[in-house]
């Protein structure tokens, strides 16, 4: 039997608390201002998307910036930390789509086309548009 493993717990808790995961896929499609980041997510309150943006820069897996312009502009980044789950969530939404059914809005996409593989981008965006293989 395998040992509990604390880090691991802590690791999935941080995720998996309710909309972590999809404000981490919107940021790992390149979104950055808090606008940006939650538009693709739908039911998601302005007050729960600053709540987990919080956690995730407690965490280390993101980072605020403010850019100074009128009006001032504010962005958050992924952290080397946030973009070292990439291929976690690539794998957690092939598991997704194999085990729950495909979902057209869970294609994988880099560089504005559908990948057939798995990429090794950090930079990925999930579309709305059928799958390739539709």
């Amino acid at each position: 039997m395998a040992p509990f493993c604390p880090h691991f717990h802590e690791a999935v808790e941080l995720i998996g608390r309710r909309w972590s995961g999809a404000i981490l896929r919107s940021m790992l499609s390149g979104a950055r201002r808090f606008s940006e980041i939650g538009v693709p997510i739908p039911r998601l309150s302005d007050r729960l998307l600053s709540e987990r943006l919080k956690e995730f820069e407690s965490a280390g897996l993101a980072e605020r910036s403010v850019v100074p312009e009128t009006p001032i502009r504010v962005e958050y980044l992924l952290t080397e930390k946030g973009r070292a789950l990439t291929p976690t969530v690539i794998e957690l939404t092939a598991w997704a789509e194999e085990w729950f059914g495909a979902v057209e809005s869970c294609d994988v996409v880099v560089a504005n086309e559908v990948v057939e593989e798995r990429p090794r981008n950090p930079l990925l965006m999930w579309t709305d548009r059928p799958s390739a293989s539709a």
